[in-house]
């Protein structure tokens, strides 16, 4: 027996044997699966109108009813919303709703619930801070129509005011600027693609200073993806473009409190619900309510939830960085990512309280979108086996990199989809369904 078939699950590291997981999805009773969407069940597309789902992926989602969990920062709702998405793939809305195949969970970062039938609601948000969302798709238009507006490379753009109507997201409770099919467009315009880029930085700003004036200062704030971290004062970081990483790609304007990480507790509190018909965080409580360190995070959780009933926590996510930067000779680290926080949350809940939770990492890189970081394989000089190379030579690596990523499914959504559907039906065929 090999030295890595005799580790735990949480204790591989970068590891390819995505078979070992089928048997945690099969034999553990009290599991729970939190996963991100795009990237990971979906590829990653320029157009999100253009997104589709695997049906047979969605089927499989029901032999995890009551474990598995969606925590995104899209939504369900509305013309780009998921729901949409599952609905053209099975053709019949009607059906969708009446068999319970939407992905239950939350979505625009903790603040949009959703049950198997469809059923959303918003807690913890205000009518005021809903109807100021409403009007920032048409200000993102109108902010990208006077940028182009404003330079000849418009005319470079091929119809530039569908590129307009693609890029700008009209959700509900995160509307959002999506320069995917822009930078498509400027491939060779850079610079002016970096001046898109700091633009819609720009404007975020000053949708953030227009509510503080009409009295909602504390009600949102703005997600970049990809980013760099955040600075000392919790803000994100705007990853800018450089060569063939397009950067931060999505300008997204949301409800201050809707982070993945406090999801994680959102979902946690109704997960107990299920299995000892109480809330530990009360019936109430929402992400909104939550605390913003991780170091809070996971205070709240020791304090609160009982040990004995905490589930083993499986977290899917695509969206994690590191880089390494020289800045005036000094080495300097840069963190990011959508997924990083509550994948680390899930990750230190499991060391906290010896539960053994695992991460699950979709190398993403193969869609349309070319801002992920693809995942080096090569071989192991004894065995011959595939192996997660983290550098090649003479590369700098973020040493001190504090998520551990346990699995790695490195052919993208599709390998984790049918992974997924063995799990599923070998679980169905357990007695843990």
């Amino acid at each position: 027996m090999s030295a890595s078939s005799q580790l735990l699950p949480h204790e591989h590291t970068l590891s390819l044997k995505t078979e070992v997981l089928v048997d945690v999805l099969t034999h553990v009773e009290n599991i729970l699966i939190i996963q991100d969407l795009d990237g990971v069940c979906m590829g990653l597309v320029k157009d999100p109108l253009t997104r589709v789902i695997d049906r047979n992926y969605v089927k499989a989602t029901q032999a995890f009813e009551g474990h598995f969990y969606v925590l995104t920062n899209g939504e369900h709702i509305g013309e780009r919303g998921v729901n949409g998405i599952i609905e053209r793939a099975f053709g019949n809305p009607a059906e969708v709703k009446a068999k319970g195949m939407y992905l239950p969970g939350l979505a625009g970062g903790g603040v949009q619930w959703q049950d198997r039938q469809g059923n959303v609601s918003h807690p913890g948000v205000s009518e005021a801070e809903l109807e100021f969302l409403a009007e920032v798709p048409q200000i993102i238009k109108r902010r990208l129509r006077r940028f182009f507006e404003q330079r000849s490379t418009a005319a470079e753009i091929e119809n530039l005011e569908d590129c307009i109507q693609a890029s700008v997201l009209e959700n509900k409770a995160s509307p959002s600027a999506n320069l995917n099919t822009f930078y498509d467009q400027l491939r060779e315009y850079p610079q002016i693609y970096m001046d898109l880029q700091k633009d819609m930085q720009n404007l975020m700003q000053e949708l953030l200073q227009e509510a503080k004036i009409r009295g909602l200062s504390d009600s949102f704030f703005v997600h970049y993806a990809p980013n760099l971290g955040r600075d000392l004062n919790g803000q994100e970081l705007l990853r800018p473009a450089q060569g063939q990483d397009s950067g931060t790609t999505d300008f997204q304007f949301m409800l201050q409190g809707a982070i993945k990480e406090a999801g994680v507790l959102g979902i946690l509190n109704r997960y107990y619900f299920q299995r000892t018909g109480s809330y530990p965080l009360g019936e109430e409580f929402n992400v909104r309510q939550a605390p913003k360190t991780l170091e809070e995070l996971l205070a709240l959780v020791k304090e609160n939830f009982d040990p004995k009933d905490m589930p083993l926590m499986i977290g899917v996510g695509d969206t994690v960085n590191s880089s390494v930067e020289d800045i005036q000779g000094r080495l300097t680290v840069r963190r990011g990512g959508s997924d990083r926080n509550f994948l680390q949350l899930i990750q230190t809940i499991g060391r906290e309280l010896d539960t053994g939770n695992i991460i699950v990492y979709i190398d993403s890189s193969q869609g349309e979108v070319k801002n992920r970081k693809s995942v080096k394989i090569g071989q192991h000089e004894t065995s011959g086996d595939e192996i997660v190379v983290l550098e090649g030579p003479g590369d700098v690596r973020d040493v001190d990199e504090p998520l551990t990523l346990n699995f790695v499914f490195h052919k993208g959504h599709q390998q984790y989809s049918q992974f997924f559907q063995k799990a599923a039906r070998e679980r169905e065929a357990s007695d843990h369904r």
